[in-house]
């Protein structure tokens, strides 16, 4: 049975990323055949300096993906402040039911029903274009918080509640309590919410592609050129970006098993 499922495993692992191996083997192809090895070459990374479209695009992505981690990690970090510090345990369950609408919801429900929230409040702004660059980073917002709120909401539970008390009778404000004491708590949650916040939105083409307007992200540059024929320095752009993304996974998992292993360690201390 073992074996068996090794196998089983290991079909799967080569099912899922066999297409990312092609597709990084064909990047460093001297040629345009999507069939043929015909030698070793770094022209097509090369020629993505040259891309200006391609160019634009990723700067457009890098901007919304780090302003909408960076956001969503701060107003998530308060959101899931909040929710700890509700008594009532029906109002809380409520609040987490709401705060996991986003997530389950499908993609194109969230970037159709955002795309005619922001064409409506453009209309009664009087403005010419509605969609652009604000609508799509409030969008990256919307569908990050919820999983920077559940990143940090489990570090909270495992924080001492007696701890901001001790900093307060020792002289600090509820602020400076929050900053000295539970912040530093609380850093591992809001640095995987973060990194989980920024992967999700390098990534999105769904929502994006609904709320962009004329600011185009690079998900949506690469899918206007499947119309026609991927050229391969989009292997090399798509290369580039899930190494970029597998590295900041593997941080991800680092920061949460370092995190698990200090609350079970904390578990133990206090049995």
């Amino acid at each position: 049975m073992k074996i068996l499922s090794r196998i089983y495993v290991a079909l799967i692992i080569l099912f899922l990323y066999a297409p990312v191996a092609v597709m990084i083997i064909f990047s460093f192809n001297s040629s345009r055949s999507v069939w043929v090895m015909n030698g070793f070459s770094t022209r097509w990374y090369e020629g993505l300096l040259s891309n200006t479209a391609m160019m634009t695009a990723l700067e457009h992505t890098l901007i919304v993906a780090v302003l909408s981690a960076v956001i969503s990690t701060v107003l998530g970090t308060a959101a899931a402040v909040g929710i700890t510090a509700i008594r009532n345990k029906i109002s809380k369950k409520i609040v987490m039911s709401v705060t996991q609408i986003p997530m389950m919801n499908a993609d194109i429900v969230t970037g159709i029903s955002l795309m005619l929230l922001f064409i409506f409040a453009g209309k009664l702004l009087g403005l010419n274009e509605s969609l652009g660059f604000a609508t799509v980073l409030i969008a990256h917002i919307t569908f990050n918080l919820p999983y920077v709120i559940l990143s940090v909401i489990p570090r909270l539970n495992g924080t001492d509640p007696h701890l901001p008390e001790a900093a307060m009778d020792l002289g600090c404000t509820p602020v400076k309590a929050f900053f000295k004491v539970i912040l530093p708590s609380i850093s591992t949650g809001i640095v995987t919410g973060f990194i989980m916040a920024f992967t999700l939105s390098l990534d999105d083409f769904v929502i994006s592609y609904f709320t962009c307007g004329h600011y185009q992200t690079l998900p949506i540059v690469i899918y206007s050129m499947t119309k026609k024929t991927v050229k391969p320095d989009a292997y090399a752009l798509s290369t580039l970006i899930f190494i970029t993304v597998f590295v900041l996974l593997i941080l991800y998992n680092v920061l949460q098993s370092k995190s698990e292993k200090r609350a079970l360690n904390k578990t133990f201390t206090e049995q």
